[in-house]
């Protein structure tokens, strides 16, 4: 029996590869701690992405959460229900509330023109998520944060090496959190990163990721163990020279993916454009639950997995406290399916699958 399909796989460079860059890490004997070869990621990835600075972290939620603590927010925080439950769950987790505002049928990512309905005395801060890397409406998002005062902390955790406006999407906002977790782009196995033009905020978060010690060792904010370790960063340098040769395969996949599905009238595609996109997923939304299921369960049978990123709408979850129906979060949440896509997927696969949408 042949093994599965799964819905994504980490892209990944040789052993040998992978084990050229570990050496300086044994002959050191420094395995984390703020250690040369997570110094050297920092710099290889600030030079990558034309970024002022790049903090490297143990996951993108703990971005996300030392951004929260860092702006020393406390009261409500507008996001998108159309998310993974990390965005919401740190929110929450940091004591705040998520205040869910509906998102754009086209685009996935939270409806800017929604937004400030939803601002009150208790809004402390506005997070929005990049949903699969396709960009947010910055400019206006940013218009709304300069008139009511409020930092944004873009969620950008699909996000790596997206241009958009001319630089950096990560650039967008006070401060983005990017995550290199295995599934991604480009990945670290697990990991992540706060980037931002705000010079001391990222200073404050790199005090935060290690305890509160500043470079003269000295305890001067209350801080965490979010560090990333020099394995998972040597893993980053080895990842790093190919990520843009394995997001072009990833996108000649898509594109066979939009060329075997385009006489299926039951599917929709989120709207993007070219140049600011990725290519790490491959989400598609039927037209009712029904199909979808129908979907899933003619895929498993043939050992296909997809995934419903992002299921359920998260304003419908208990867990968050009772919040007003949105819904277009909850008709895109219902009927979306993530289909396989990775870079060393075969072609010949992507037909099938298609097929067997096709004739659901």
């Amino acid at each position: 029996m042949s093994d599965p399909i799964v819905v994504t796989q980490p892209s990944l460079v040789s052993l040998d590869a992978f084990a050229r860059q570990l050496e300086p890490v044994w002959q050191s004997g420094i395995m984390t701690h703020n250690g040369p070869v997570m110094q050297e990621l920092e710099r290889a990835l600030s030079k990558e992405l034309q970024v002022p600075d790049v903090v490297c972290l143990a996951n993108g939620t703990c971005a996300l959460q030392l951004a929260i603590r860092a702006l020393d927010l406390q009261g409500e925080i507008l996001t998108t229900p159309f998310s993974y439950v990390a965005t919401a769950s740190v929110i929450a987790w940091e004591r705040c509330r998520p205040v869910f505002v509906d998102i754009d049928p086209r685009t996935w990512n939270i409806d800017a023109e929604k937004i400030e309905e939803k601002i009150t005395d208790k809004t402390v801060a506005i997070l929005p998520v990049h949903v699969f890397s396709r960009p947010c409406d910055t400019v206006r998002i940013d218009d709304i944060a300069r008139r009511h005062d409020l930092p944004v902390i873009y969620d950008a955790a699909h996000a790596m090496s997206v241009d958009h406006q001319g630089q950096s999407l990560l650039l967008a906002g006070t401060v983005s959190c990017v995550s290199f977790h295995a599934t991604k782009l480009f990945n670290t196995s697990e990991g992540g990163a706060c980037v931002s033009h705000d010079a001391d905020l990222l200073a404050r978060i790199r005090r935060m990721r290690f305890f509160g010690f500043n470079e003269q060792k000295e305890i001067v904010d209350i801080g965490m163990n979010a560090k990333m370790t020099e394995v998972e960063a040597a893993l980053g340098m080895a990842n790093l020279g190919r990520h843009d040769e394995v997001r072009q395969r990833r996108k000649q996949k898509y594109e066979l993916y939009l060329d075997g599905l385009s006489g299926a009238s039951f599917v929709t595609f989120q709207d993007f454009e070219p140049e600011s996109y990725n290519y790490s997923y491959m989400p598609v939304v039927f037209d009712s639950e029904e199909r979808s299921g129908r979907v899933v369960s003619a895929l498993e049978a043939e050992q296909i997995v997809p995934r419903r990123y992002f299921h359920p709408s998260l304003n419908t979850v208990p867990v968050f406290a009772p919040q007003e129906s949105l819904p277009v979060s909850e008709r895109i949440a219902a009927t979306i399916l993530c289909l396989p896509l990775y870079d060393t997927l075969a072609d010949d696969d992507i037909v099938r699958i298609c097929r067997i949408v096709a004739s659901c």
